[in-house]
C-alpha cells in the first residue's frame, strides 16, 4: 500500500460490468482524492454508486474535514454515464441509487472538486456538476449531455442542476444540440473553474482556502438551501418520482393522439377534394 493511501472501497461486479475499486489518497493535508477504476468507462451502476457513497461516508465520519477530489485512473473517461438498459431494468435504481449519489455530492459537508481527466458524458457530467468545483485536465475528452443522440429524456432531477449552474444559452446548447465542450470551451461557458491536472486542483484549493470551509459544520446545510430545488427533486419518492418509462409512455400517447388527428385532417381534406 502506498504511504498516502487511506482506504480502498471495492466496486462489486454487476451484470456485464466487472467491477473495480475506489482508492482514497492524500496528496496534501486534509485533501482526499477518490480515484475510481471501473472498466471500461466508469459507468454509474448501482454497485459503483454504493461504493462512492461509502467512500464519502468514510471521509466525512472517519477523517478531519477538508476537500474531496474525484477523478479516474482510466485516462479516456471520467465517467461515460449510465448503462441505460441496466438502469431501466433495475427497479428503484434512480430514486434509490443514482439520485441519492447526486444529492450526497450536492449537499456534502465539505468542498468537492471533480478533476475531469477524460470524457464526462450524460450522467457522468451530471455527477461532475453536483460537485462544487470542476477542473478539466484538457488533454483529452469532452463534456456532453448527449441524451438527444440516443433518444432519452432528461428527468427533472437530472436537468435541474444545469438550470441552476449553467447559463441559459449554455444549457440550451448542451441539451438541444448535444454540444461537446472541450476544456477551453467548457471554461469559457463557465462549466469548469480551471484547466489543468492535480496541480491545478490543489492550486484552486489553496487560492480559495477550501480546506477550512467545512470545519464549522455549516457547509452542507448552506448548499442544501442554495440548491433546494434540486434537493427536493432528488429526494422525491413514490408517485412523485419522475422516471424515464413514464415519460416515454406519455410521449407515446401524445404521438398517437397527434397521428390520429393528422389522419383525420388528411381524410377530411380528401373528402373535401372529392366534392
Amino acid at each position: 500500500m502506498a504511504s498516502n493511501e487511506l482506504f480502498n472501497v471495492p466496486v462489486h461486479a454487476i451484470k456485464s460490468h466487472r467491477g473495480g475499486s475506489i482508492i482514497c489518497t492524500t496528496p496534501a493535508p486534509q485533501v482526499y482524492v477518490l480515484t475510481w477504476t471501473s472498466p471500461p468507462d466508469n459507468r454509474l451502476t448501482a454497485a459503483f454508486n454504493t461504493a462512492l457513497i461509502t467512500a464519502l461516508d468514510i471521509i466525512e465520519f472517519g477523517h478531519a474535514p477538508g476537500v474531496v477530489i474525484t477523478t479516474s485512473s482510466i485516462s479516456k473517461f471520467y465517467s461515460n454515464g449510465l448503462d441505460l438498459q441496466l438502469a431501466l431494468s433495475s427497479p428503484g435504481f434512480f430514486e434509490n441509487s443514482l439520485y441519492p449519489l447526486f444529492r450526497r455530492f450536492l449537499t456534502y459537508s465539505m468542498p468537492t472538486i471533480a478533476l475531469i481527466n477524460g470524457h464526462a458524458f450524460a450522467a457522468g457530467l451530471m455527477l461532475a456538476m453536483h460537485h462544487d468545483y470542476r477542473v478539466f485536465t484538457g488533454a483529452k475528452g469532452y463534456l456532453c449531455i448527449n441524451e438527444l443522440e440516443f433518444g432519452a429524456p432528461l428527468m427533472p432531477p437530472m436537468s435541474s442542476i444545469f438550470r441552476i449552474k449553467a447559463a441559459p444559452h449554455v444549457y440550451r446548447n448542451m441539451v438541444l444540440e448535444a454540444r461537446r465542450f472541450d476544456a477551453k470551451a467548457a471554461l469559457e461557458a463557465g462549466l469548469v473553474d480551471a484547466i489543468g491536472g492535480m496541480d491545478a486542483a490543489l492550486g484552486l484549493i489553496q487560492e480559495r482556502a477550501l480546506v477550512k470551509k467545512g470545519t464549522t459544520g455549516a457547509y452542507g446545510m448552506l448548499k442544501a438551501e442554495m440548491y433546494r430545488e434540486s434537493v427536493a427533486l432528488l429526494d422525491a419518492k413514490g408517485r412523485d418520482v419522475a422516471n424515464i418509462p413514464d415519460w416515454q409512455e406519455a410521449e407515446k400517447k401524445r404521438r398517437a393522439v397527434g397521428a390520429k388527428r393528422f389522419q383525420e385532417y388528411e381524410k377530411a381534406k380528401d373528402d373535401k377534394a372529392k366534392l
